[in-house]
């Protein structure tokens, strides 16, 4: 390279938001004439975090089979490929939902190993408001088990950053008093309150990301037995259909409907969902995508993007994460899928899985 790239990580649990931040920021710096490489993660393969910021013009590599942590070189190759490719000046990396301790395992490596190559900016931690409220004990209702909140308070403690996400969807005061709580408990970090959907409270999140670097601190007390145990009561599902349909069908309503059968399936196994998101793309050379997120058991799917005309076939991607048994998961899909009636479903691509014990390449304090 002949100038250090700057490498941002975007962290948080499942359904916080970070893909739109990622496409928001990376639009933002490509307007200003910035060049970014976009670095997807899951657990296995077939995205939809990868689809999305694809289908908006985006340079993206995908690493799978493991967090950033544990695929440190691929991570590297990774960028190593989109420097070939694009020259970026930056690199916006999204690491998997269910991962922490990322600041010892990603960015102090790339720091003090590659540091002739990168700088590295704070790690920023978004956060959904309702599922945070409840975990801090703001409001009540149902949420995950001990462990699995174990892992999500050590997001929390490890980040430089907390994002406060979808401010523009909920009342200030509620807001106002979560970010009181969080600044109670984890002192340490800064706050930032925003929406990446619409970009309310973005300007200043990003500037700091732009402008700050990572800083040396006291690697997180973590047990990994309990974050291995906590990572393995959630199933992980990647679901690629082939939608066909011998007369026009309307794209969005199907994403809505599926989004709302497989709710069902994942509440009658008394599972909890941690994200649902799908796109449906119609393959017609437009770029554009259907594309639903549903966040938690009991809210109302959200379509974030929409066909503008009905469709006769499609390629859907099926993102499932839920505190449930993988089979479970494919269960409630597989019946979701048999419900359309009229237009077929073609499984083309499935796997279901607990994620393995986090195993990173390098950890170091």
């Amino acid at each position: 390279m002949s100038k250090l790239a700057h490498y941002i990580m975007i962290g948080g649990f499942l359904g916080a938001g970070k893909t739109t931040a990622l496409a928001r920021l990376a639009q933002q710096l490509t307007d200003q004439g910035q060049r970014v490489g976009l670095i997807c993660n899951d657990q296995s393969s077939g995205l939809v975090d990868t689809t999305l910021l694809r289908s908006k013009g985006f340079p993206v590599e995908e690493i799978t089979g493991g967090c950033f942590c544990c695929r440190f070189n691929s991570l590297l190759e990774a960028a190593e490929n989109l420097t070939q490719a694009e020259r970026p000046d930056l690199f916006l990396a999204e690491p998997v939902g269910s991962c922490t301790d990322l600041i010892a395992t990603v960015s102090y490596p790339l720091r003090r190993i590659y540091g002739s190559r990168f700088t590295v900016a704070p790690l920023s931690v978004m956060i959904d408001p309702s599922r945070a409220a409840r975990i801090l004990n703001l409001t009540e209702g149902r949420t995950f088990s001990e462990k699995v909140v174990y892992v999500y308070k050590k997001q929390l403690q490890e980040a430089d950053f907390i994002v406060v996400n979808k401010c523009d969807s909920y009342d200030p005061d509620f807001i106002k008093r979560l970010d009181s709580a969080l600044n109670e408990s984890f002192p340490d970090s800064r706050t930032f309150i925003c929406s990446a959907q619409d970009g309310t409270g973005t300007k200043s999140w990003f500037e700091a990301m732009l402008s700050a670097e990572c800083q040396e601190s006291t690697a997180l007390e973590i047990d990994y037995d309990v974050y291995a145990a906590g990572e393995a009561l959630l199933g992980w599902l990647n679901c690629t259909v082939r939608l066909e349909s011998t007369s026009l069908f309307d794209g969005n309503q199907i994403l809505v409907e599926l989004s709302e059968k497989i709710r069902e399936g994942i509440i009658q196994a008394r599972g909890d969902i941690a994200h649902l998101k799908m796109t449906l793309d119609s393959q017609d050379d437009s770029g554009m995508l259907s594309v639903i997120s549903l966040v938690g058991n009991e809210r109302e799917p959200d379509l974030r993007e929409s066909l503008l005309e009905q469709i006769g076939k499609g390629e859907l991607v099926i993102n499932l994460r839920a505190e449930a048994d993988p089979a479970q998961l494919e269960s409630a899909t597989r019946q979701a899928l048999a419900s359309l009636g009229q237009v077929r479903a073609t499984i083309e691509h499935l796997e279901q899985l607990r994620p393995g014990r986090p195993t990173p390449t390098h950890r170091m304090a």
